[in-house]
């Protein structure tokens, strides 16, 4: 049974310093995942307006935001300036895909994109997009093939951006299984992926759990074998929380699983035979806000 790996870097620290951890720890445990990147600024500190949405300050203690990213991180795009990551590690990048790891967009800068791609136009989105795909094409000399939204924010101009550019699958989304998704009742072809495991961020301080039972409360929920897509962060998993990702990674492996990227995950999949679901936007315990979501599935 195949649980495919995903890991977002949303920031500068995430990639400098997160990355090369994970690899090496990925590598020692004989474990294949993809790597999201975001290609731009580093502008975290802008998060700063999300303060008067509902739940967010709760995730910033529950989760302890400075501890895991840093005073300086948190004052980038304000006080300080955003350091371009792609420019500033683009070594750190391609270091993932020459240890054989599979790599993708994440977004060009992700407060702009997790704060503002749901009300975004068709331009704002394209030019959006454009930026992280040509940076991408900088870094590794290659088109990007595999997308995975910033906060599991999308939207249909987004959808109908990935299938012009043919990307061959993308994880956007939360749900259950894979799908075709459907947007408004416009049907799209790049398959989604979608995330399936809760995060550590928003499991560590909800019902009485913390980091030292987290593990085995996912543990508890992939027992029963069933594909399943797993996003880790490299500024979590990747650095404090290194050693809870180390238990998982073994207690998956005694559970039975294959840990493999998304490419793997997908090349069995025929879309042919895929469902369609509808993309709805809804609420993830522990998380602020509303994300993507696998909504009911199109019969017809």
């Amino acid at each position: 049974m195949k649980l495919a790996l995903k890991v977002d870097v949303d920031t500068f620290r995430g990639t400098r310093d997160g990355v090369p951890r994970l690899i090496e720890r990925l590598r020692r445990h004989g474990a294949g995942a993809t790597f999201l990147f975001s290609l731009g600024p580093d502008h975290t500190g802008r998060a700063i307006r999300r303060a008067f949405r509902p739940g967010f300050l709760g995730k910033v203690r529950r989760t302890s935001v400075r501890e895991h990213y840093g005073l300086k991180t948190l004052l980038y795009g304000t006080l300080l300036p955003g350091p371009d990551i792609g420019r500033e590690c683009a070594a750190q990048m391609r270091s993932a895909r020459d240890a054989g790891f599979e790599v993708g967009i994440h977004c060009w800068d992700h407060v702009r994109w997790q704060d503002g791609v749901a009300d975004a136009d068709a331009a704002w989105t394209e030019h959006e997009l454009n930026l992280a795909c040509e940076r991408f094409r900088e870094v590794f000399g290659d088109a990007a093939r595999v997308h995975g939204a910033a906060g599991w924010q999308m939207n249909p101009h987004a959808l109908r951006l990935l299938d012009a550019a043919r990307f061959r699958y993308a994880s956007d989304t939360r749900g259950t299984h894979p799908f075709l998704p459907v947007w408004g009742g416009e049907r799209f072809s790049c398959l989604q992926l979608p995330t399936t495991l809760p995060t550590l961020d928003e499991l560590i301080g909800t019902d009485g759990i913390d980091a030292s039972d987290v593990v085995q409360h996912v543990l508890a929920l992939t027992a029963r074998p069933a594909p399943q897509v797993y996003t880790a962060h490299a500024e979590l998993e990747g650095g404090k929380l290194e050693g809870v990702f180390d238990a998982l990674l073994e207690g998956w492996r005694q559970q039975g699983y294959e840990i493999v990227s998304l490419q793997a995950f997908a090349i069995a999949l025929d879309p042919a035979h895929l469902p369609r679901h509808e993309v709805a936007l809804g609420a993830v315990p522990g998380r602020s806000g509303t994300l993507a979501l696998q909504g009911r599935e199109i019969v017809a």
